[in-house]
């Protein structure tokens, strides 16, 4: 008989930040980016999988129905006061269970690896600061970071929307609502929500995705009407996080939305995260301030990438990092190796690594 709080539990004392269970296989655990099998334990066959799924749903009609006709549920589950968003969903008609771990204590921003420019503008009391990487490059981590500075220091109401809710905070200077995004949760959408944040009178709005023009639109109102908004999106760098916000407007719209976007956006950070000399997560990003010289590319009839690129290559002394001066920070910290740094670029931008690397190093005061 299968046992699933075992292997919950020793997926929490492994620090693993994902748990799979796929019949034909062990227990998978995503420890440091790296699925590693559980031992000591067989292979699991179909009628463990639906052990584990009678462990969750045999008594709750409600959510069998849910997960029949959803054909997915998200179910919350606690083990050893660590907190797991388990997902089910099917593959080949079978159940397939993604436990992600939620830990309890808050990330704190000086942990992160970041540079105290970002904590700066998150204590601005008005503009639009988005956080920006693929999944698992620890966004929802800076969201949450930057909320507990705010917390604590700040008289601020703070709402987030959250799909699932990580990190749960305590109202300490700061008063904090947190909402669940999701049908059947606190709101249908991040759209909705966002929406409907105009009339919540907060202060800071956070916005656990931005992924569509309806919430964009809603989060520069309440950015240009003197509000707050920390907001993530799934894009790799500052000049693709722009173009991917321009790109939600149609050509005739892009004219006075540059506009409105440039005037209220204070910071772009687009983050990384990757294999380190000890085999842990380096945190490698790229930041972009935006000062007028920004605003102004941002605003140009047509939009260059590498423009903004250049710029942010530039404008050191305002703030910003290239990615590429990033991973020169982190070669001459001893972070990482120098083949694991040009592993991450493109050919053309390497012989520019190794100039940064042998010459000043760049950027240490400010991490």
């Amino acid at each position: 008989m299968i046992d699933v709080q075992e292997i919950f539990a020793k997926g929490i004392e492994l620090n693993a930040s994902d748990i799979h269970i796929v019949e034909g296989v062990r227990p998978v655990f995503r420890i440091n980016r790296e699925l590693i099998e559980m031992q000591g334990v067989s292979p699991l066959n179909v009628n463990d999988i639906y052990e584990v799924y009678n462990f969750f749903l045999k008594d709750n009609e409600g959510m069998k129905r849910i997960f029949e006709e959803e054909k997915r549920l998200d179910i919350n589950y606690e083990v050893n006061d660590t907190r797991l968003r388990v997902n089910v969903s099917f593959s080949n008609g079978v159940p397939v269970f993604t436990a992600r771990t939620i830990r309890k204590e808050l990330p704190k921003f000086r942990d992160l690896g970041l540079p105290e420019v970002v904590r700066k503008n998150a204590l601005l009391p008005q503009g639009l600061i988005l956080v920006t990487g693929k999944s698992n490059s620890g966004k929802t981590t800076t969201l949450n970071a930057l909320v507990n500075e705010i917390n604590q220091t700040e008289n601020k109401k703070i709402l987030m929307l959250e799909n699932p809710v990580e990190y749960m905070h305590t109202s300490q200077k700061s008063l904090i609502v947190q909402k669940e995004v999701g049908p059947g949760k606190d709101c249908i959408s991040f759209s909705s929500g966002t929406i409907n944040a105009l009339r919540e009178d907060c202060d800071i709005l956070v916005i656990g995705e931005i992924r569509d023009r309806s919430t964009m639109d809603a989060a520069l109102e309440l950015a240009e009407s003197g509000h707050l908004v920390i907001g993530t999106m799934h894009t790799r760098s500052c000049a693709e996080t722009i173009d991917r916000v321009l790109n939600f407007y149609d050509l005739s719209d892009q004219l006075t939305i540059k506009y409105m976007f440039s005037s209220v956006l204070r910071v772009v950070v687009a983050q990384r995260l990757i294999k380190g000399k000890e085999n842990n997560l380096v945190m490698v990003p790229e930041i972009m301030i935006v000062d007028d010289v920004v605003a102004g590319l941002i605003r140009k009839d047509k939009f260059s990438k590498s423009e903004i690129e250049d710029a942010i290559q530039s404008r050191f002394d305002k703030g910003s990092i290239s990615f590429v001066n990033s991973l020169a920070n982190a070669v001459n910290r001893g972070q990482i190796t120098l083949e694991q740094a040009k592993m991450q670029l493109e050919d053309s931008k390497v012989e520019n690594l190794n100039r940064i690397i042998a010459g000043t190093r760049i950027g240490f005061n400010r991490f």
